[in-house]
């Protein structure tokens, strides 16, 4: 398998990943950005976790399709991201170009159809269309053999999430004997649930293989159908669905090269505030649920020419990830802090996530936040203490998190 259409003579394979969406349940961190570029795990965007499962699977030709205040997502992606051209290989950014009249994306299948020319410049066998929101490893190479080996028009990768999480992601029903999709409901309110687990659904990780003609085709048929909400999940899996053309990949069928037995099916839709929180502090246990450190599948990202964390006299961290420039004075715990945070004595931050460039004042208290970046928290501030004021200041989740945004004024 190749990807593009260089290579090894097998079949060849172009990437597109899905960055356009606006991410308003991660607000205020998306306030200036898309969603893909929000940071993750102290030095990664989210978009890194995608690129990096295609790139480490031998897709290495990829498109990713960015429309909402992509500026900071392009400029991550062509710094970064940066591929062999002797080999033509890319990763490149595609931003809306209103190819085909004065309108910019009206969905996801929109997106992919008004790029097109992508796919006709490459001519490749077969189109992996992958998310950019989710935290997981895959090795798309089981995937895309299985979908060769089926002969349908796509090949849809499933995972188990609870019944009460459906009406966020497209639902599954499978077919007898678990290979054929039966039926794709978007977001329902009722959602069919498993046979063995009437508690759980099967939900579509938004990971699609296609063979290329068939992708093409269904684009064209959605186009023009005026009724359509030119989505993929809305409008062209249930389509193939009906068609009979739709299989499933079982994501825990999927493994790859390092992961611990504990990491195995690891997939978290961060797409919350909670969600964000609750996978940051996946990542920082002894015995992490996701661990970053696996040498045979990483997770790629470039963070410059950084110095080293330091800890000063009486600086502390426990169960925590501290990245490079970090400075740390005070007292840091269960806690992810990206480069260049600073944590002055006295100081403590607990349950936190801290984004570039954070700084934590003499005394100050940060508990349960997520903080963006450029941040002063003033000598004494509190954050995390007082639950009622910090409603009345500062965004907070349902579950509790105190998100500010980037460069906010901390009161």
């Amino acid at each position: 398998m190749t990807g593009g259409t260089g290579g090894t003579g097998g079949p060849s394979v172009l990437g597109i990943v899905l960055a356009g969406g606006e991410g308003k349940r991660l607000m205020p961190l998306t306030t200036d950005r898309a969603k893909p570029a929000v940071t993750f795990g102290g030095t990664y965007r989210l978009v890194d976790f995608v690129l990096s499962n295609l790139v480490n699977g031998g897709i290495l030709r990829i498109c990713v399709l960015t429309q909402y205040k992509s500026h900071s997502l392009d400029r991550h992606i062509s710094t970064t991201w940066r591929m062999s051209s002797l080999l033509g290989n890319y990763v490149t950014p595609v931003p809306a170009q209103q190819r085909l009249g004065p309108r910019w994306f009206l969905g996801s299948a929109d997106a992919i159809y008004q790029s097109l020319n992508l796919v006709h410049d490459e001519q490749p066998d077969y189109i992996a269309v992958f998310g950019a929101d989710h935290v997981y490893r895959m090795d798309p190479r089981h995937m895309i053999e299985r979908h060769i080996g089926s002969g349908a028009a796509v090949t849809v990768a499933g995972i188990r999430v609870p019944r009460a999480e459906a009406a966020s992601f497209g639902v599954i029903t499978p077919g007898p004997g678990g290979a054929r999709v039966d039926s794709f409901l978007e977001k329902p309110a009722d959602p069919p649930v498993l046979p063995d687990a009437p508690d759980q659904v099967l939900a579509s990780m938004g990971n699609y293989v296609f063979t290329t003609k068939a992708l093409v085709d269904a684009l064209q048929r959605d186009a023009d159908d005026g009724d359509s909400a030119h989505d993929m999940g809305g409008s062209i899996l249930p389509g193939l669905t009906e068609r009979g053309d739709a299989q499933l990949y079982d994501f825990q069928e999927n493994h790859v090269p390092g992961e611990t037995p504990r990491g195995h099916g690891y997939w978290r839709d961060v797409g919350t505030l909670d969600a964000y929180y609750e996978a940051h502090l996946d990542l920082i246990a002894d015995d992490p649920v996701f661990d970053l450190n696996n040498s045979r599948w990483p997770i790629y990202t470039h963070t410059g020419p950084q110095p080293p964390a330091r800890f000063c006299a009486g600086g502390i961290a426990g169960e925590s990830i501290v990245s490079p420039s970090c400075v740390i004075r005070g007292q840091v715990t269960r806690s992810v802090l990206s480069p260049g945070v600073v944590v002055e004595p006295g100081a403590v931050v607990q349950g936190s996530v801290l984004h570039d460039n954070v700084r934590v004042g003499r005394g100050a208290v940060v508990r349960g936040a997520v903080l963006d970046k450029n941040i002063d928290v003033p000598a004494g501030a509190t954050i995390g203490v007082n639950p009622q004021r910090d409603r009345e200041l500062y965004t907070v989740s349902p579950g509790g998190v105190i998100a500010l945004g980037k460069g906010q004024r901390v009161i």
